[in-house]
């Protein structure tokens, strides 16, 4: 029975939807945080920084955690912004399959997929 605390009042499909997107924010922050699982590509302005702020850039990304609505509607915490050193800064990750040609399949099954993060200036997008 719905609501007596031991079954959900959500839909089957809805809970396996809320699962997905939960394994996939999972995969993106250990990501990020981490570096394993996916490739990490900056663009031609970050290159400008110079390799230590870009370090100290990639940093800031691993700790971020300012994830709302509205940066983060689906929640797969897989785009963020931030000021770093006063640029606007942009990071994405997407999903692609293991040849990096296509999209995945499913970007919640990590043996299909390869993350990409990319970096930028806000100005470059």
């Amino acid at each position: 029975m719905c609501g007596n605390g031991r079954e959900s009042c959500e839909p089957i499909a809805a809970q396996i939807a809320t699962l997905r997107r939960r394994k996939i924010r999972a995969l993106n922050d250990r990501f990020r945080q981490t570096g394993q699982g996916g490739r990490e590509r900056i663009t031609p302005g970050l290159q400008g920084l110079g390799m230590a702020d870009v370090l100290e850039l990639r940093r800031a990304i691993a700790g971020f955690t300012d994830f709302t609505t509205d940066n983060d509607p689906y929640g797969e915490h897989d785009f963020g912004s931030l000021i770093f050193k006063s640029r606007q800064i942009f990071w994405k990750i997407d999903y692609f399959d293991l040849t990096l040609s296509q999209g995945s399949a499913d970007p919640a099954d990590p043996a299909i997929t390869t993350r990409v993060l990319t970096i930028m200036l806000a100005s470059e997008y």
